[in-house]
């Protein structure tokens, strides 16, 4: 298996696609200005505590209050307050913990009250980024993640990933991590750390101690709410999880993104830098790599598999439905347990693939085929997990029902990946209307004339549907040409897929859109 990462970079936002074997998996949206990520560390302060939620309103600056629950304080809350209070105050010139006394763990079953009042300062994380009308889910149980590790501050912990399943590599890395952990701190040891060496453990570990430093330093003079620590970027942060044998090349059709990912795997993996490919051709990254395409056939509410079977996925307030239906597929066999079967196994796993690349969280329940036989379901069962094994969300999934139900929860921290494929009609563009279709040309033209002559533009990207494109450029005196000799300046012409018959966009030289009125 190959997997392949392809970045769209555009001034407002990062799109991210990850492939595996040239096919659509993950798809991500990251914009520039997101200072809400899940792993950001806030100075925040408390706007109003809920005794009958047993939780606190929270402002970190975004235009909703954040909520923070009893539970996602931590155990140790006390200590993490009492340290924060101490360093603005002055009271510790390091960021060491070492002459840290701590104190006692809170109660797990306590109330809100006894440890939170209105207007105080605390130390809080993202967990669930702002999803809908609801701002952040906050947690202060403050992690540190890096490639091998995750540091956590204020425990003494130390354990390993249980999909490390060599008892002696286990008890290798305890050893390891005991022998330079810093004290004050748990860690915990990540999957990709299984047999490392100690120099690449302990270099990832003085990285994470270096930003609990900054953190040190930035909550000393904040004022609240103010971010003290910021995650890694969203194609970063894929990286430090994901990198391993497996990856290919890296596409990026952005030179200072491109920068940023080399000089990041030196950091994590040195001697794999050569991975990280530009792209610069005129034609759209995604397009080139078939991801548009991919994208329009995934997202719809009707998902159509290679057998001609095929999902139809609801979403409602409450929970997302999927139902699996057999299609053309059924025409195939004689045997219809055996065709059951089938269908729902090729489901399963487009159901994973699905879940992965919208993000879908919470509930969802899939209508599988029903089968008579009981060690059939067995095996659906055992497939489906398997399938779902590589999603990094949490998830839990629940044998099926006797009516062939599959209910699956699964962790949400992010909004889910919507995107509309339904086109608005070509001709009348959504109105009823047939416009004149002749005109458009002449459209085209009077907009070029009035970008070029009162915008002064220096440089200028028409990007069209493939027939438009191609008539503005194909043949020795074209109509691009005509555009030149007219204004002595080109004009480049883009063909884009992903765009309807008649419509068309202006960009500058920075790939921004220009507006016109």
């Amino acid at each position: 298996m190959s997997v392949d990462l392809v970045i769209s970079s555009k001034p407002s936002e990062d799109v991210i696609a990850l492939l595996e074997d040239k096919r659509l998996i993950e798809l991500h949206k990251e914009k520039s200005n997101n200072n809400y990520s899940v792993g950001d560390i806030y100075l925040a302060r408390i706007k109003k505590v809920m005794p009958g939620l047993n939780a606190a309103f929270v402002d970190v600056g975004y235009g909703k209050d954040a909520f923070l629950h009893y539970l996602d304080l931590g155990p140790n809350f006390s200590s993490l307050n009492s340290y924060v209070k101490a360093v603005r105050a002055n009271k510790y010139q390091s960021a060491s913990l070492k002459k840290f006394k701590f104190e006692a763990e809170i109660d797990k079953g306590g109330k809100i009250s006894d440890q939170l009042e209105s207007n105080q300062h605390v130390l809080v994380q993202i967990a669930k980024e702002p999803i809908s009308t609801k701002g952040p889910r906050l947690s202060s149980e403050i992690s540190l993640a890096g490639r091998y590790m995750v540091l956590v501050p204020f425990s003494d912990r130390i354990s390993v990933s249980q999909k490390i399943r060599n008892y002696e590599e286990k008890e290798r890395l305890k050893r390891l991590i005991k022998s330079i952990r810093p004290e004050g701190f748990g860690v915990i040891v990540r999957t990709v750390a299984e047999n490392k060496k100690v120099a690449d453990l302990h270099a990832d570990l003085s990285d994470l101690m270096n930003k609990w430093e900054e953190c040190f330093k930035q909550i000393k003079k904040a004022k609240p709410p103010h971010r003290v620590l910021g995650e890694l970027s969203r194609t970063s942060a894929m990286l430090r999880d994901l990198l391993n044998k497996d990856f290919n090349k890296i596409y990026v059709d952005n030179f200072d993104t491109k920068k940023e990912l080399v000089s990041y795997i030196k950091s994590i993996a040195p001697g794999k830098e050569k991975m990280v490919q530009g792209y610069r051709r005129k034609i759209p990254i995604f397009q080139h790599f078939g991801i548009e395409k991919q994208i329009k056939a995934s997202f719809g509410k009707n998902v159509t598999m290679k057998s001609g079977s095929y999902l139809v996925i609801e979403h409602t307030e409450a929970m997302h439905v999927i139902d699996v239906n057999s299609g053309q597929r059924s025409r195939t066999s004689d045997d219809q347990e055996q065709n059951a079967l089938e269908v729902n196994i090729e489901s399963a796993e487009e159901v994973a693939r699905q879940l992965r690349l919208r993000d879908m969280g919470g509930i969802i329940v899939v209508d599988f085929i029903d089968m008579r036989e009981g060690a059939n379901r067995e095996k659906l069962f055992e497939k489906m997990r398997e399938f779902m094994k590589e999603d990094r969300a949490k998830h839990t999934i629940l044998p099926p029902t006797k009516f062939g139900l599959i209910q699956i929860t699964r962790q949400r921290v992010r909004p889910e990946m919507d995107i509309k494929t339904a086109e608005k009609c070509p001709c009348c563009n959504g109105t009823g209307e047939t416009q004149a279709t002749v005109l458009l040309i002449d459209e085209i033209q009077n907009n070029l004339r009035y970008i070029l002559t009162q915008f002064n533009q220096k440089k200028i990207t028409l990007t069209v549907h493939p027939f438009i494109e191609a008539y503005i450029t194909k043949g020795f005196y074209s109509l691009q040409r005509k555009w030149y000799m007219k204004y002595k300046k080109w004009v480049n012409v883009r063909a884009s897929d992903a765009y309807q018959f008649l419509e068309y966009r202006f960009f500058d030289l920075n790939g921004e859109e220009i507006k016109l009125k």
